[in-house]
């Protein structure tokens, strides 16, 4: 277990942009940092960084949070893998307590997962570097493929054991149950027997994004008919092939750094590539191109260039992957390898220069690609030719972007020897019947015939909302949260309360001018103490739970006499908490630089005496609005059945006066 101190150096030395930046491509936008949200899909960025503040929110999903929260939600960690990653991040020393026995039992099995997997690597390696075998087979295998004994440790290639149980024997052995084995994949048990999945192969390991081990890739080397050449880690609950990218441990910052992600097939063009000096490359590792590959890439750059060999049938078969891109709005261009290349061999043959030479020289755009693969097939057919043209022109359909389906239209027309408006009109045809599609897709015949039912029934429970919360606190609540989380500390003066009663005809009682007269003797105040102090003398409680959850732990400072620090108060929330603390201290906007153009702003720290005083006051009207219709209830029961109603009628005078004392204040009318 981490001890309490350890925590505090972890949380003080992390940095939310770099931590954060490890993932996600960041731009500066005034003193924040702007990228695609993680969490969720979106095309147009509005997941935020703030540095000062050491937190992240996201306003599309509401996600939000600090360094750690982050390594969280996005690595799926339980909370001390996160700040072991984060020490590591930082190489910060972990000082540990013995955990108890509930704390043993408690860990999770994803953690069980990871120290497999992460064992099973190291006896790879081991293996491959300190056994006759591995040295004799794997290394003498991975030499020969041109690659260093450099390259071979900084991607953990390793080797297993021609034996049937080379590994579990050895897991098993350090105390790791079968059980757990075979969850990770590396062991198979049936009716007959047990035995490792990978006997007798060269082992590439796949990381995640933060490099931990979650699964493998293995290939043969002996010529073995019975056993397939490649062979892959199962789906477990660490792995997900779908979502997995090979290299992109090692390839995330490049990435960033060129602003281009090179797209190959298999784990040997990763590696080939990376020793030539070209790291923003990664594989989908045996797998066709998937949606959720396209987007791990996108949080990092929206430019892919996939690098194809010479082998035309499995260029045709893999088209698919450029309609996926596109359909992301990502840009995509294609290189093609000369006749019998691969990435791999290729850049063993040429130095680092000439290879990115020719990656940029050779990189065409999708339209052109497409229309060079695939007109040769047409030889002069008709009709061939309209089916190319067709085909061409579902690509482009997919385009989310309107202008770039026009350039690319414009393109086609040149390319193809067509009518611009001919490829126009033959795309918002496709479009047409993709939306349509999607449409019926979406509605079912009962609510096709009951539309307009549901639509009445929906206004009708919007219309009863309404009325509901009419004495709702709810915003005000968020507001006077917020003002705590930003301006607790500040200082203000109070303004001259007794003027605004003593303007109003009709006098307030004695008893509120008291309270007003309270309030006005303090002349100076803190935020959290004039907040905490009206909440109190009017008896006003939170409906809203998180908000409510907020204010005791602002009670709890006031409490304890204890100054307030934003960045340590939110750190040390409830994890329930902490999000919504978060979206308040965060802006969604940036103010643009209007005193650069002569223009003054006045913000919120600028007028806090108004600020403050305003929130305080809307909250008091609400509930005195409130109170004022629960006497004119009262009122008119008592008058029905003939009963005295005039302590009624003095109390719901004295509501009336607070009233027209808090409009003035704010500088409003009585409206009801």
């Amino acid at each position: 277990m981490i001890n309490q101190e350890t925590k505090e150096r972890i949380l003080e030395a992390c940095r939310i942009e770099e931590v954060v930046g490890d993932f996600v491509s960041l731009k500066k936008r005034g003193a924040n940092l702007l990228g695609v949200c993680p969490f969720h899909n979106e095309r147009t960025p509005s997941f935020t960084v703030s540095p000062a503040k050491g937190f992240f929110k996201c306003f599309g999903c509401g996600k939000a949070g600090d360094s750690v929260t982050f390594m969280m939600e996005h690595e799926q960690l339980s909370f001390p893998e996160a700040l072991r990653y984060l020490a590591g991040k930082y190489s910060i020393t972990i000082e540990e307590e013995a955990p108890s026995a509930k704390m043993m039992e408690a860990q999770s099995q994803r953690e069980s997962l990871f120290a497999m997997m992460d064992f099973a690597k190291n006896f790879y390696v081991d293996y491959l570097w300190n056994n006759d075998e591995g040295i004799a087979i794997g290394l003498s295998y991975f030499r020969e493929r041109g690659f260093t004994d450099e390259i071979i440790r900084k991607f953990e290639l390793g080797f297993s054991p021609d034996k049937w149980d080379g590994l579990t024997s050895s897991a098993t052995g350090a105390g790791y149950k079968e059980e757990i084995l075979e969850k990770a994949g590396l062991l198979i048990i049936n009716e007959q027997k047990k035995y490792d999945r990978f006997r007798g192969r060269v082992m590439f390991p796949v990381a995640s994004l933060t490099g931990r081990t979650i699964a493998f890739g293995a290939r043969i080397l002996k010529t073995d008919p019975k056993s397939p050449k490649y062979l892959n880690s199962p789906e477990t609950e660490i792995y997900f092939k779908s979502k997995s990218l090979y290299g992109i441990s090692h390839a995330k910052k490049s990435i960033v750094e060129k602003d281009v992600c090179y797209l190959v097939e298999g784990y040997t063009d990763v590696i080939s590539l990376h020793q030539a000096g070209i790291e923003n490359v990664v594989a989908s590792s045996g797998t066709s191109l998937t949606v959720e590959q396209i987007r791990l890439i996108g949080r990092y750059t929206k430019n892919i260039t996939v690098l194809y060999d010479g082998d035309a049938a499995g260029i045709k078969a893999s088209l698919r992957g450029i309609n996926l891109i596109l359909e992301e709005g990502m840009n995509v261009r294609v290189v093609l390898f000369p006749d019998g290349e691969d990435p791999d061999s290729y850049s063993r043959k040429v130095s680092t220069v000439e290879l990115l030479e020719y990656l940029t020289k050779s990189a065409v755009d999708f339209i052109s690609f497409k229309t060079k693969l695939l007109l040769s097939d047409t030889a002069g057919d008709p009709i061939k030719k309209a089916g190319l043209i067709r085909d061409i022109v579902e690509t482009i359909a997919v385009v989310p972007d309107a202008i770039s389906r026009a350039a690319y239209l414009r393109q086609a027309s040149t390319l193809m020897e067509m009518s611009e408006g001919v490829l126009i009109a033959e795309m918002n045809k496709i479009i047409r019947t993709r939306n349509n599609r999607q449409t019926e897709e979406q509605q079912t015949p009962v609510q096709n015939q009951a539309g307009e039912m549901l639509d009445r029934i929906e206004k009708q429970y919007e219309e009863e909302q309404l009325i509901n919360d009419e004495h709702s606190t709810e915003v005000h609540e968020e507001e006077i949260i917020r003002i705590l989380l930003n301006y607790a500390e500040e200082i203000f003066p109070l303004p001259d309360f007794n003027k605004y009663a003593a303007e109003d005809p009709a006098k307030a009682k004695q008893k509120k001018k008291e309270v007003v007269i309270e309030k006005q003797e303090l002349q100076h105040i803190k935020v959290k103490d004039f907040i905490f102090e009206i909440l109190k003398t009017d008896g006003i409680s939170f409906t809203n739970e998180g908000y409510a959850g907020l204010l005791a732990e602002f009670a709890n400072l006031i409490t304890n006499e204890t100054d307030y620090n934003a960045q340590t108060f939110i750190n040390n929330l409830n994890p329930d908490l902490k999000p919504l603390a978060i979206s308040l201290v965060t802006p969604k906007y940036e103010l643009a630089d209007w005193k650069s153009k002569g223009i003054i702003v006045r913000l919120d720290k600028d007028r806090i005496d108004k600020t403050v005083v305003d929130a305080m006051v809307y909250i008091q009207k609400k509930m005195a609005n409130k109170k004022a219709m629960e006497f004119q209830n009262e009122i008119k029961e008592r008058s029905e059945v003939g009963a005295d109603i005039d302590d009624l009628l003095a109390h719901y005078q004295e509501l009336i006066n607070l009233k027209m004392v808090l409009n003035r204040i704010t500088n409003t009318v009585i409206n009801k």
